[in-house]
């Protein structure tokens, strides 16, 4: 891995975290190779499992030609704690969608001008989501059959964040990788 700027703040961030930083990084410096790292963002959550809490960390890592999407998961078994990861490589040429949502307090106010929360949600075809409807004609004396209409929705990962839950550096990363993100994304043939 390059040993460059990025790739000190990264880590520095996975420590700051303290969510098995060693494991998250050591997986990422795989999954990264000898690419350069040029955005990141890295977003822990808690999770209930019955009567357990267990924690969830996703880093983005956007490198040319890349982005790894890496998930690590705390597991407990007879008393054992054990963490997964998985990294999954997607070519940026492939990415269909990078959308996101801001959400603003109070438009009009002194606030209007702060981002409190950010929808991130990036669509490369692995995952949809079908949404369907019972269809109708129009008629509201008709009781035939007219059988489903519905919409497809690429839905590969979303993330979000907000001012409350992750603080305000958090939302800005996210609003700065998701920009670097849509850049590179549009500008590779697909």
């Amino acid at each position: 891995m390059n040993t460059g700027v990025l790739q000190q703040e990264l880590q520095s961030d996975l420590e700051r975290h303290g969510y098995y930083p060693q494991v998250v990084f050591q997986a990422l410096e795989s999954a990264l190779g000898q690419e350069e790292l040029l955005a990141y963002v890295v977003h822990q959550e808690a999770t209930f499992d019955r009567d357990e809490l267990r924690r969830h960390m996703s880093v983005l890592a956007l490198t040319q030609s890349r982005l790894i999407v890496s998930h690590t998961d705390e597991h407990n078994h007879e008393g054992q704690a054990y963490a997964s990861t998985s990294n999954e490589s997607v070519r940026l040429g492939a990415i269909d969608t990078v959308v996101l949502n801001r959400v603003v307090k109070d438009p009009l106010g002194e606030q209007g001008r702060l981002v409190s929360e950010v929808v991130l949600t990036v669509g490369w075809g692995a995952v949809s989501r079908i949404e369907l409807e019972p269809a109708s004609c129009g008629d509201p004396e008709c009781d035939a059959e007219h059988g489903f209409v519905g919409t497809t929705t690429n839905d590969d990962f979303s993330l979000r964040v907000s001012q409350a839950a992750d603080g305000h550096e958090t939302v800005a990363q996210v609003l700065a990788f998701a920009d670097t993100l849509s850049l590179a994304s549009v500008s590779l043939p697909r």
